[in-house]
């Protein structure tokens, strides 16, 4: 790999044009609960050049206090403004479909608040919605619910398509999972408003009033951050701390306009 760690590169776009990033959190920023070397000296970096930037992740479950606290336990100072969770997205997808909704959610403190603070009723008699989230303790009397809600006709929402999520003794049944159960009982399908949902990016743009002809996209995964950021019109940037590795971009029919070893790499270029 040539130095700097840039692999491809398609000559429409420059780092030092971006006036807003966009960034995934895990495998991005922090890796196993510490921080990535560079990721700290990157957002220092955009504050000190005032750009504009999101931290994105597809959990739903915390919210951005509960979240920023967790990165600073990483190592890394994000104020919570700048973070944009898919629960986040969901509440303001749902908000501009049916403002002061009603909704039967499935989820924790980051799916519920952000629901509430959008306007929304939680309920479970006659929702509009049934919003299934992240969460660390799946109900089956919930899971029944949901389906006897939408098969009387509410409309099926997931935040994110993550079939699995990360634990200390191994993978964990997600969201996706779980709305593969409901859509089985149900024959209906949720819209699944997070990653690789451009939804995600537009929404989260619309927070920073950023423009897709001047705003990147940082991500390690090249099926759910660089296909959504592309789709999205951004330039890409892949980063190998994460899941894709080098040898696995082959196996892709697109590809990033930037590859790197990681974001400490990208600091030179800002």
């Amino acid at each position: 790999m040539p130095p700097g760690g840039t692999m491809s590169k398609v000559q429409n776009r420059e780092p030092a044009d971006i006036e807003c990033w966009l960034t995934d959190m895990d495998g991005v920023l922090v890796h196993e609960n510490k921080a990535v070397p560079g990721a700290a000296d990157l957002i220092q970096r955009w504050v000190d050049t005032s750009k504009r930037f999101l931290v994105l992740t597809n959990n739903s479950i915390f919210t951005p206090r509960d979240l920023a606290a967790r990165l600073r336990a990483s190592g890394l100072e994000i104020p919570e403004e700048n973070l944009w969770t898919s629960a986040l997205a969901t509440a303001q997808f749902l908000k501009s479909q049916m403002p002061h909704g009603r909704a039967f959610v499935i989820g924790e403190a980051g799916l519920t608040t952000a629901l509430h603070e959008a306007g929304f009723i939680l309920t479970d008699q006659n929702p509009d919605y049934v919003v299934l989230g992240e969460t660390r303790n799946y109900s089956f009397e919930a899971i029944t619910q949901a389906i006897r809600l939408i098969g009387n006709g509410a409309r099926f929402i997931a935040t994110n398509p993550d079939a699995t999520g990360p634990s200390k003794e191994g993978p964990l049944p997600a969201t996706g999972a779980v709305a593969a159960l409901i859509t089985k009982a149900t024959g209906r399908e949720p819209y699944v408003v997070g990653k690789p949902n451009p939804m995600m990016f537009r929404s989260a743009m619309n927070r920073i009033q950023a423009h897709s002809e001047t705003t990147a996209m940082i991500g390690d995964r090249m099926d759910t951050d660089i296909v959504a950021g592309m789709e999205a019109g951004l330039h890409t940037v892949l980063v190998f701390t994460g899941i894709t590795q080098p040898e696995d971009i082959d196996a892709f029919p697109f590809r990033p306009d930037q590859a790197l070893n990681s974001v400490a790499d990208l600091i030179p270029h800002i």
